[in-house]
């Protein structure tokens, strides 16, 4: 039995080390492909390549990065996802704010706040849903704002943050 396992261990660590080599050195598919697997091994040795990634010439492969670095939860992503909120792409700017909502660090609050302004309805709704995980009660006046937004999913989203941070801010004062 212990040869087994070692035998599986051994073949997830030879998968997890062939999606690195993809993700740095594969064809365009394979580097997007790649970014998406390595989120499913949750492996912190993942992080730092998928940073990387971010600065890849192709949209599809930084916006699978800054997704995949959200689902790991990565800290130390958190500037250089912060980085991508500027980025050309609106899928890769709306992939970082909801990476950075998932990891909550409070870093990425005034870098989210100035994406509400976003020309793209979905990266605004992405910032707005983002501000309410982090809960950070500096938010509340943009999100207001947003209260008035055309779009009707933006609308909703801001909504959904707003009373996400007033619960956790009635819960903060108790």
């Amino acid at each position: 039995m212990p040869e087994e396992e070692e035998t599986g261990e051994k073949s997830v660590e030879r998968a997890f080390n062939r999606h690195i080599s993809m993700l740095r050195w594969g064809g365009l598919n394979e580097r997007w492909r790649a970014a998406d697997a390595l989120a499913e091994f949750a492996d912190d040795r993942a992080v730092q390549p998928l940073i990387e990634a971010l600065d890849d010439n192709y949209a599809d492969v930084r916006w699978r990065a800054a997704t995949a670095l959200g689902i790991l939860d990565g800290r130390e992503a958190v500037t250089p996802l912060i980085q991508c909120l500027e980025d050309e792409s609106s899928w890769v700017r709306m992939a970082a704010a909801r990476s950075l909502g998932r990891i909550g660090d409070p870093r990425a609050v005034d870098p989210l706040i100035r994406l509400l302004d976003d020309e793209k309805p979905r990266v605004r709704r992405e910032a707005a849903l983002a501000l309410g995980r982090i809960g950070n009660p500096r938010a509340r006046d943009a999100l207001l704002r947003l209260l008035d937004d055309t779009d009707r999913d933006v609308r909703e989203a801001a909504r959904q943050a707003l009373a996400e941070i007033g619960i956790r801010g009635e819960a903060s004062t108790a």
